[in-house]
Order: C-alpha cells, then sequence, then structure tokens
C-alpha cells in the first residue's frame, strides 16, 4: 500500500520533513491563504495537517495537532493514520518533496563539493531529487532521524 498523501500548513513545517523522510508524499502550503490550502486538500486527496483550529473544522479528513512539540505532533499524525510508515526512505526530496533517484557510478564530473566522495566511490548509496537536483547520502545525520524516529514509534502500537 503507498503512503497516505499529506498537506502541510506552516505551522508544521518541520513535521512536513519527517513525513518525507520516511516516503509520504507531503506538500508545504507556504505563503498559501486558508481557501486555497482547504481546496488543494480536497482537489488531490491530502490529508490536511495543521495546528489552525478554524482550518482543521473546515477541511474533511484533516488532522488538528494540539501540540507544537514536533514529537507529539508525530505522535498526533500515527494515531490518526497507523499506516503511517516508520522508517527512514530515501524516496522524497525533504526540501521540494520531489522524487529521489539512485546515482549509478561512475559519477561524472564536477562533482559538487559537500560529498563524501570517498564514500561513495566505495559504495555507499547517493540520491538525487529529480525535480531540484539536491543530493543525499547516509551520513551521521541520516543515523540521528533514524534514532528519533525509533524514539517517537517504540510506543506506537504495531
Amino acid at each position: 500500500m503507498a503512503p497516505p498523501k499529506f498537506l502541510a500548513d506552516e505551522m508544521v513545517g518541520r513535521l512536513a520533513r519527517y513525513l518525507r523522510f520516511v516516503g509520504c508524499d507531503t506538500l508545504y502550503a507556504k505563503g498559501m491563504d486558508d481557501l486555497d490550502i482547504e481546496k488543494l486538500a480536497r482537489e488531490h486527496g491530502r490529508i490536511l495537517v495543521t495546528r489552525d483550529r478554524e482550518l482543521a473544522r473546515r477541511t474533511t479528513g484533516s488532522i488538528l495537532l494540539e501540540s507544537p512539540s514536533l514529537g507529539d505532533q508525530w505522535a498526533a499524525v500515527r494515531a490518526a493514520v497507523p499506516e503511517l510508515p516508520r522508517e527512514l526512505a530515501f524516496v522524497r526530496c525533504t526540501e521540494c518533496n520531489g522524487e529521489l533517484a539512485a546515482l549509478r557510478a561512475p559519477f561524472s564530473e564536477p562533482r559538487p563539493e559537500g560529498v563524501p566522495w570517498d564514500r561513495v566511490d566505495s559504495g555507499l548509496p547517493l540520491y538525487r531529487c529529480l525535480s531540484c537536483q539536491h543530493l543525499y547520502w547516509e551520513g551521521t545525520h541520516t543515523e540521528r532521524i533514524r534514532a528519533q524516529l525509533r524514539a517517537w514509534n517504540e510506543d506506537a502500537p504495531e
């Protein structure tokens, strides 16, 4: 089953990134007014996640998040959507929500700075967003994200 599709309003931008971390197609409604957000959620079959009570009340199927805490927000989404993926997946760009594709060696020159090319050349998978071209790879930051997801999901029902 495909992960659910979400629409996150400006009040929950960090949560949008974590939903993308686990592979959920999550649009971020930055700079949009409430009527446009409602319309986008309805027309594209997306679950709106918001802290805006009035917007949640008017948007069928939305998830109202009561807490400003990211961990509490994650728990509320998990409670509302039990099939929410639990593991980090390199399938969505955290910057633009585009799809990621695995890059294959050999890699063309010039090589962008900041990528651990010695590790990539030794077999570390490298991914590129098909929309914005952002590069992703396993690093210490991914282990921190995995640890955070494990902590949030410990008490969640299977």
